[in-house]
């Protein structure tokens, strides 16, 4: 067992994690996997270091998360696996993808505190599992900053798992503008669960 691994195995937030499931995207500068292409399986801030455009991708394996921004910023996009021979139509992309990170396999417990307002005000709920529409579960209007403790979520930007999406895996959120998503609120919260690779 590696010393990451074991890390993960003992640390006090973090359920352990499948070493061998780790994801694996392949870029491609044209559509229909043609052109020049990039193999990645970590975190890439800047894809524009690889190749100068990207408008089709292959995940190998496991989920990822696509930004139309460097630095995991802006408009992001859930992919599992499977083949986008023209991703941008597909998911109604207006840019290329600019970074992307990697949703590693969690197999444990899921919690979430999600706050009505930034910096953890106004009313405060704990979710244990996914919520399609937080006004008719919480009478919530909208949320606007979390605390992850476990598991990996997604957020989207209206009720029933629609709209703008944004990756929270465990840490603190207090104000999603910082995150390069202005205006964002939150409606409905799902799970990444283990049975998505």
């Amino acid at each position: 067992m590696t010393a990451l691994s074991l890390f993960q195995l003992h640390s006090g937030n973090m359920a352990p994690t499948d070493m061998n499931m780790m994801s694996r995207i392949i870029f491609y500068e044209d559509r229909n996997f043609q052109g020049r292409s990039y193999d990645c399986n970590s975190d890439c801030a800047d894809l524009s270091s690889y190749m100068s455009r990207c408008h089709s991708c292959r995940v190998e394996r496991g989920c990822v998360m696509v930004y139309d921004r460097t630095n995991y910023m802006g408009n992001q996009y859930f992919m599992r696996r499977g083949e986008y021979a023209d991703y941008m139509s597909m998911m109604g992309m207006s840019d290329g993808i600019r970074s992307c990170r990697m949703i590693p396999m969690y197999r444990g417990s899921y919690r979430m505190r999600i706050y009505e307002r930034e910096n953890f005000g106004g009313q405060m709920y704990e979710m244990m599992d996914d919520c399609d529409n937080i006004m008719d579960r919480y009478r919530m209007s909208s949320c606007m900053s979390c605390h992850v403790m476990d598991g990996h979520w997604l957020m989207y930007e209206h009720p029933h798992y629609r709209g703008r999406m944004m990756y929270m895996r465990p840490g603190e959120y207090r104000n999603f503008m910082n995150m390069g998503m202005s205006n964002m609120r939150f409606m409905s919260m799902r799970r990444i669960m283990d049975s998505y690779y």
